[in-house]
């Protein structure tokens, strides 16, 4: 059994998540997406692509 009092997590995950450019083909928006179910945060599209 594990037992943790007081001290919060220390994740340090900067630098360690791949962001990607995503352009959105329905809207045309262009962002920063992290993750393989990446949707447009414009119109909430799926249909987006790398850039």
């Amino acid at each position: 059994m594990m037992c943790s009092v007081g001290d919060s997590f220390d994740l340090d995950m900067e630098g360690n998540l791949p962001v990607k450019d995503y352009t959105c083909k329905d809207c045309g928006n262009r962002f920063k997406g992290i993750g393989k179910n990446v949707k447009c945060p414009s119109c909430q599209s799926k249909n987006v692509a790398e850039s």
